[in-house]
């Protein structure tokens, strides 16, 4: 697995969508503004009013750029996640956010959400890939296993996720990650790599200086005691201060 074959995938992952809503070929092009790393949000897993999440996610997304959402719900039926996701996948859009669906292509699809991210469990990456098209966005979940991330690489992945790198209150039984992984698989590959499990503002430097090109969090931005908006600017100051200058 060639870094030259995978750069497209990196920069297909670190672009955004535009408001007026062009076609990934349009706008799949590198940013030299954006930071190094960048903010991936996880909804809560239940959204019991939505009308008030999704105020709260559109103050978040008009108050620093955010890389991607990805919409996690639990314990629900697939026609209430399909309902959230038509409430929540064109405001992401129109503040120029993808969108991903945990676990089902068919949702992502049935949605027009941009992919899908896949744990070890879930569909195979290539049967993903014939049902959402060759442009959609997929990650794989990959813990703490280099084996796991080069499989997810071989399959064409658009991002591999490492983690639990913090006891986290969404997999509380989770196995706790090394930093070093990130930092290896930063330097040694160029599918971008998201960190996840228990990232908070007070803990969000260590997994940035690590190499993250994503940091994922749920309950740290939405639980933030000074509120979700708070939460999003720390965490892009972070991203900035890590963020080499321009040549």
């Amino acid at each position: 697995m060639s870094k030259a074959k995978n750069k497209s995938k990196k920069k297909k992952l670190a672009k955004q969508k535009t408001a007026n809503q062009k076609t990934r070929s349009e706008v799949d092009t590198y940013h030299d503004d954006f930071p190094a790393c960048q903010i991936y949000l996880i909804t809560p897993p239940t959204i019991e009013d939505v009308d008030a999440f999704a105020n709260t996610l559109e103050k978040v997304l008009a108050a620093v750029s955010i890389g991607c959402v990805q919409i996690r719900l639990k314990d629900t039926s697939d026609e209430n996640i399909i309902a959230i996701s038509e409430r929540l996948v064109p405001l992401c859009h129109a503040h120029g956010t993808m969108v991903l669906i945990n676990d089902s292509p068919e949702i992502a699809a049935h949605t027009g959400a941009d992919g899908v991210h896949l744990g070890q469990s879930d569909m195979d990456i290539n049967l993903a890939k014939n049902m959402l098209g060759a442009d959609a966005i997929i990650g794989v979940t990959c813990h703490n296993s280099r084996e796991l991330a080069f499989k997810a690489g071989s399959d064409d992945a658009s991002y591999v996720a490492f983690g639990a790198f913090f006891e986290s209150t969404t997999k509380p039984e989770a196995k706790l990650a090394d930093l070093e992984i990130l930092s290896w698989w930063n330097e040694a590959i160029e599918i971008p790599c998201v960190a996840i499990g228990g990232i908070t503002t007070a803990n969000a430097q260590s997994v940035i200086a690590a190499g993250a090109n994503f940091i994922a969090l749920s309950s740290g931005v939405w639980n933030h005691p000074k509120g979700a908006v708070q939460a999003v600017q720390e965490l892009h100051a972070l991203c900035e201060a890590h963020t080499p200058p321009p040549l």
